[in-house]
């Protein structure tokens, strides 16, 4: 009778070190309660989805419930850290396990706002300080034109007065290390951005979503340096879930309630986390890379909506045509025509 217990057990063995939460979510947008995984490739889509966004295959994760898409959510913001399975953020959070936790990217989505909202010039930010890697689109290079994004800027702006080490307790960090110091300079960035942000926040109020992502790989190295079971791991866990709940609360703030804040945390990724830098002044291809014989992309998902705009907004055109033809080939010019009555009543008086 307990053999049919060990897979069941080896399988939430298999999905606890990794975790999605969302620390905060608009009262029109849904998440249900549960202990639904899931799987760590759909990610993208699950965020796509809550913004409003098809996407090319079907997701059937009860996690996520119906929403208004009439009143889609101004912003997502997305922090992913590694080295630990949770994150003791807030009690009001809602997590879910992530199965088969592999490396994803939200380069769909961010591909998805720039071709609807191009004109626009959405907010969107994609950064990884400590392996200093930026993204910036739209007006986020107006905003956060004075955001350290290398390790030097970052080492200076820990210098600074108002630095990220004037406000919190450090305990066992040691300021000066530099594992620490990289662990720090990852909190200086949560400090700063919804700092920056706030100066412009008239960009929260349009329609075009803006959408961030980062990742935090400090506490990972702190991990592997000092061990898990450290004080130091377990003071940087604590420091980082407090700033963390900090950070959600002022993005939260600045956006009007109007936005959802989620944390991908996993302890580590199944396959090794590899992503090609983008550049800021990176121009996107119309050709297709992948082909051989530079044929054109495959229809997507977007096809059939275009065919059915052009094919009824054609259908509609040609009868309309019709219906006049018909009225001018039937028309008695006697009677239906106001030219052909002064002519009548012209030639009467002559």
């Amino acid at each position: 009778m307990l053999r049919p217990a060990l897979p069941v057990l080896a399988a939430l063995l298999a999905v606890s070190t990794a975790d999605f939460s969302v620390l905060k979510s608009p009262q029109n947008q849904i998440f249900n309660e549960g202990s639904w995984p899931i799987p760590g490739e759909r990610i993208p889509d699950v965020i796509a989805l809550t913004m409003g966004f098809s996407v090319e295959e079907d997701l059937s994760w009860p996690g996520l419930g119906a929403a208004n898409i009439f009143q889609r959510p101004r912003a997502t913001i997305l922090v992913t850290v590694t080295g630990v399975d949770k994150l003791p953020v807030t009690d009001n959070e809602i997590s879910y396990p992530v199965e088969n936790a592999v490396p994803y990217s939200v380069d769909s989505v961010v591909n998805a706002i720039h071709s609807l909202f191009s004109e626009e010039m959405p907010v969107v930010l994609q950064l990884a300080p400590i392996e200093e890697r930026v993204y910036m689109v739209g007006k986020a290079n107006t905003v956060f034109e004075e955001l350290a994004v290398t390790l030097k800027q970052l080492r200076s702006r820990l210098e600074q007065d108002n630095s990220i080490l004037s406000s919190i307790s450090v305990g066992s960090l040691y300021k000066n290390d530099e594992t620490d110091r990289l662990f720090f300079s990852e909190l200086q960035v949560l400090q700063d951005i919804p700092s920056l942000l706030s100066r412009h926040k008239h960009l929260a109020k349009d329609n075009a979503p803006d959408i961030y992502s980062l990742e935090l790989t400090g506490l990972d190295e702190i991990k592997k340096r000092y061990g898990e079971d450290s004080v130091k791991f377990k003071d940087a866990t604590r420091i980082l879930s407090e700033c963390l709940q900090k950070f959600s609360d002022d993005m939260y703030s600045i956006y009007g309630g109007n936005a959802i804040v989620e944390v991908v945390a996993v302890k580590t990724f199944e396959t090794p986390l590899t992503r090609k830098s983008r550049s800021i002044l990176e121009i996107v291809d119309i050709s297709n890379p992948g082909s051989l014989y530079n044929l054109a992309y495959q229809y997507n998902f977007n096809y059939a909506v275009v065919f059915n705009i052009i094919l009824w907004i054609m259908i509609g055109l040609a009868l309309a045509v019709i219906a006049i033809s018909y009225n001018l080939w039937n028309m008695d010019p006697g009677y239906d025509s106001i030219i052909y009555r002064m002519t009548n009543q012209k030639i009467r008086m002559d």
